[in-house]
């Protein structure tokens, strides 16, 4: 597919300096990608200047949140070049998340285009030390501007770019949220959709000014076990096997979850996808049979936890980060960054543009 370049982009990369504190998508790249889908066709895609978007006050998105996205990087290798992590995962992903608000899936093609010219163009914008990346926001928007109640009949698609560290470094302290629900079962758990980090926001707030920093979420079928963080999956080692919750409808299937699920099993841990009580893992944790545990996604790749607060206890971790955090996500990072083979064919390599 053809992408119409802007002559304008050049400049604009031109003059952009990256930041000397990354921080975490703070600092966005200049260029973006748009597509647009009216009259049931994608417009071709182009590469513009990154700028205020303009839409209609009654677009769809502003009052039915009509919105998913993705969260993927872009990778400096040690022998210098760009590589990008599974991105036709986060393309399947993006369309299965579509479909479950009734919008048009981004074509796979199209998605693949889109954040490989950005990360082509953004090249000399990708940081190099170790854990940072140009991380990748896919979004799409339902933009007909009126207030029925139906899905809407035009989408935008974007990619934006931002140069960022890794999201959450050091040791996580986790709050057992047991009064709200995130997602519900049925509901949009599953998907990469606005709503869902929304309604995480007010568990959020209340631990903060208990001193914890994420909501360690319940099912909300059983309100009794473990599902995710806000915006991370969970893992634990238990007796010296890793576990994590078994997909249940509520849960996000993280792309950093999937392969290191494979990961884990290449280098010889045990897995095990199953229910994981809370007051069981509370106990364990209490006993030390419970040695470790931790929390992954794409912005934070693998952050441990140190602690779970839940009504007047405080279950410390005995490891934070412990052994196992520490090989997967060294592991994880020695494929992403180039310095181990890559087994899994996992890494995409993308050539930086010319202008």
């Amino acid at each position: 597919m053809s992408i119409y370049i802007d002559p304008e982009v050049a400049a604009s990369l031109r003059g952009y300096e990256v930041p000397e504190r990354l921080g975490f998508g703070t600092a966005m790249a200049p260029i973006m990608f748009r597509a647009v889908y009216q009259d049931g066709c994608w417009s071709q895609g182009e590469l513009i200047p990154y700028a205020p978007l303009s839409i209609d006050p009654a677009a769809k998105v502003l009052h039915y949140a009509q919105s998913c996205f993705e969260g993927m990087k872009a990778y400096r290798t040690q022998a210098g070049g760009i590589a990008l992590f599974r991105p036709e995962k986060n393309a399947e992903r993006m369309a299965f998340s579509a479909k479950r608000l009734c919008m048009p899936p981004v074509p796979e093609s199209l998605f693949l285009d889109a954040v490989r010219t950005v990360a082509s163009y953004c090249a000399n914008l990708v940081p190099g030390n170790s854990g940072e990346s140009l991380y990748l926001r896919p979004f799409l928007i339902g933009t007909q501007a009126d207030l029925t109640v139906s899905a809407s009949s035009s989408y935008e698609f974007y990619v934006i770019a931002s140069p960022s560290e890794a999201y959450h470094s050091g040791s996580m302290r986790l709050w057992v949220e047991r009064e709200d629900a995130r997602a519900a079962v049925g509901g949009t758990g599953d998907a990469k959709v606005g709503g869902n980090y929304a309604a995480s926001l007010l568990s959020v707030g209340r631990l903060k000014e208990r001193g914890y920093d994420q909501s360690l979420w319940l099912n909300p079928s059983d309100r009794n076990s473990v599902d995710e963080l806000s915006g991370m999956n969970f893992f634990a080692v238990i007796e010296g096997t890793l576990h994590t919750p078994a997909l249940t409808g509520s849960i996000l299937e993280g792309i950093t979850r999937y392969s290191l699920l494979e990961l884990a099993e290449s280098l010889g841990y045990q897995v095990v996808e199953e229910s994981i009580p809370v007051d069981r893992l509370l106990s364990q944790i209490a006993s030390g049979s419970c040695t470790e545990a931790f929390a992954c996604g794409t912005a934070a790749i693998i952050s441990p936890i140190s602690v779970i607060g839940d009504a007047e206890h405080c279950y410390e971790l005995q490891q934070a980060p412990g052994p196992v955090a520490e090989a997967l996500r060294q592991a994880l990072l020695d494929i992403q960054e180039g310095r181990a083979e890559d087994r899994f064919g996992w890494m995409q390599a993308v050539e930086p543009a010319s202008f």
